[in-house]
């Protein structure tokens, strides 16, 4: 018998014995925090499950399936031009309107595919923190300095990041370069405008979905989110022509597929989830029950993958988040008003916890401006909340479990240690300005 395991067993045993034998259950604090963390948990699957995550699983399963990992390293390889690289990456966040969870099966499958390590970085940065809407939140609620400040900032932080993450472990890009060129080209038969077209369409489903509210006098923003419904069956009902004439789906089985998510649309006109729900089941019976077509049993399989690989880590990161942190104008295990107390004025450590609270709370879309908000009625100061507006929509606990898997642990902590830094140093001296 190996005793040296055998202890470690036993440790484990008892340490787990000892947590539950002194849980702090019937304390206040705690029990709210443990419904935090449900509550957390119950608001993140009715908000982004349905809306965000089940169409970025399908959009990375497609990722993997259909776009040729030469295409993919042509311009986004650790050899591609260097501007073409970043220069679509770091501006990505400006069309996809997602959060640091939502980018994770995005991120993934380009990742795979033969993305660099540092293009593939400045994505998985700049698709939350980018976001048009967000920028013009911040610069309306918060002040036009910090939502200039904030937009250049992130352009910046993806691109110098993403440039540090590809220097530093440069000879593993190389190597992956030199294993991706091995592999055998693969002829899709279908162009690279119709393949173009179609990750367009899934994409729009995905950002007409989960466009938000805006104010009235934001016309444009305005006028899209009243008609996002429409817009959002439009793209979908499209998807469903391209898949029939280019993907070789039956038409009989695709007209069978639609009919019950028009009924159901026409019924729960005023629940767009449930709608929007019955039409991911339909894509999804749609390629998984169409035995002859490989293309298609290949995307649903792909997407499953994804979803079974980062669905249990988010939970997980939901939870210990809601539990840490509470929600929005929610308290956790830790008080409110230690946050708030330590992120006054503008010293470096003021900028480096709010960089670290933002990194570690999970910020759904838009709702970093409140909170910040909030904060600065509180006393917080603008440094501050400039490092956790850089530093709060691309990260989150739940999203750096999820990188971890994908990248592994040492990669991960640097990429987090260079967002805090650099959110750090950004806050502090924009504070020093304003």
């Amino acid at each position: 018998m190996d005793w040296k395991q055998e202890w470690k067993i036993l440790a484990t045993l008892g340490g787990i014995f000892l947590a539950f034998f002194y849980l702090p259950v019937g304390e206040m604090r705690f029990d709210n925090a443990v419904f935090e963390a449900l509550y957390l948990a119950k608001w993140y699957a009715q908000e982004h499950v349905v809306f965000c995550l089940i169409p970025a699983f399908f959009i990375a399963g497609a990722i993997s399936v259909f776009l040729s990992q030469q295409s993919v390293m042509k311009y986004l390889g650790a050899k591609a031009n260097k501007v073409i690289a970043y220069g679509v990456a770091s501006v990505s966040g400006s069309i996809l309107a997602v959060c640091s969870c939502t980018v994770l099966p995005l991120f993934t499958g380009i990742y795979r595919m033969g993305a660099g390590l540092g293009p593939a970085v400045a994505f998985l940065y700049s698709g939350p923190a980018i976001n048009v809407l967000a920028i013009i939140l911040t610069a309306k609620i918060l002040g036009v300095e910090i939502g200039i400040a904030r937009a250049v900032g992130a352009v910046l932080f993806s691109i110098v990041i993403g440039l540090i993450m590809h220097f530093i472990y440069r000879k593993e890009e190389i190597q992956k370069v030199n294993d991706f060129a091995e592999l055998p080209e693969t002829e899709s038969g279908r162009s690279l405008w119709q393949n173009a077209v179609y990750f367009a369409l899934m994409i729009f489903v995905l950002i007409f979905s989960n466009w938000g509210k805006a104010d009235q006098s934001e016309t444009f923003f305005y006028t899209i989110y009243n008609l996002k419904w429409i817009l959002t069956s439009i793209s979908g009902l499209l998807l469903a022509i391209v898949m029939v004439l280019w993907f070789k789906v039956s038409i009989k089985r695709t007209i069978i597929a639609i009919v019950p998510v028009v009924g159901v649309a026409y019924f729960f006109s005023e629940i767009p989830m449930v709608p929007f729900a019955f039409a991911m089941i339909a894509l999804a019976w749609l390629t998984a029950t169409d035995k002859g077509n490989e293309d298609m049993q290949e995307w649903i399989a792909s997407s499953w993958d994804f979803a079974k690989q980062i669905s249990p880590l988010l939970v997980w990161g939901v939870l210990i988040a809601g539990f840490a942190l509470g929600r929005p104008g929610n308290e956790g295990i830790i008080p409110s008003v230690w946050i708030s107390d330590l992120v006054g004025g503008n010293s470096l450590f003021a900028n480096f916890f709010a960089s670290i609270v933002g990194a570690f709370m999970y910020f759904a879309t838009l709702t970093e401006v409140p909170i910040v908000q909030g904060l600065i009625g509180s006393g917080m100061g603008k440094g501050p909340a400039l490092a956790l507006l850089l530093a709060g929509p691309a990260l989150s606990l739940p999203n750096m479990l999820v990188i971890r898997s994908v990248i592994g642990t040492q990669k991960t902590i640097v990429f987090v240690s260079l967002v805090i830094v650099m959110a750090t140093i950004s806050g502090f001296v924009f504070g020093l300005f304003y």
